[in-house]
């Protein structure tokens, strides 16, 4: 004669009450799976310039200095990407007393562009910090 098989219960979930006075089933807990590793990358290098000036035409002429000299040293490189005109507005009394009332507005617009080159080379680093861009030009480098 066969032997019985005992079948197995699963625990019922426990029931929680609410402030209400609800019943509400509790979910069971999840089993986690086995991360899974995966195959590491290469990571990229990336030099990222975010240059800013107050005048576009000088700005423009810059930007285009650093572009040259990282292609020369074959660079791939992404941008230049217009940034927006931070517009900075004061507004000033031009009179005091009985012409208070009179005001004069003026503003200062930062214009700003932003470069990406990938896997820069020690050889194009040294040549970028070489460069002599005009006063006025706001540069800012990061390795990402």
């Amino acid at each position: 004669m066969p032997k019985a098989i005992k079948e197995t219960k699963k625990p019922k979930a426990a029931k929680k009450a609410t402030p209400m006075g609800e019943q509400v089933k509790s979910a069971a807990p999840v089993k986690k799976k086995a991360a899974v590793k995966k195959a590491a990358a290469p990571e990229i290098q990336r030099l990222r310039i975010r240059v800013a000036a107050y005048e576009h035409k000088l700005l423009d002429a810059s930007v285009k200095q650093i572009m040259d000299t990282a292609l020369r040293h074959g660079a791939q490189i992404r941008g230049p990407v217009p940034l927006p005109t931070e517009i900075k507005k004061y507004t000033v009394n031009r009179s005091t007393f009985i012409y208070k009332d009179s005001r004069e507005q003026f503003e200062m617009r930062v214009h700003k562009r932003l470069i990406d080159i990938e896997n820069p080379t020690p050889n194009l680093i040294e040549a970028l910090t070489n460069l002599t861009l005009p006063s006025g030009v706001n540069i800012d480098v990061k390795m990402l």
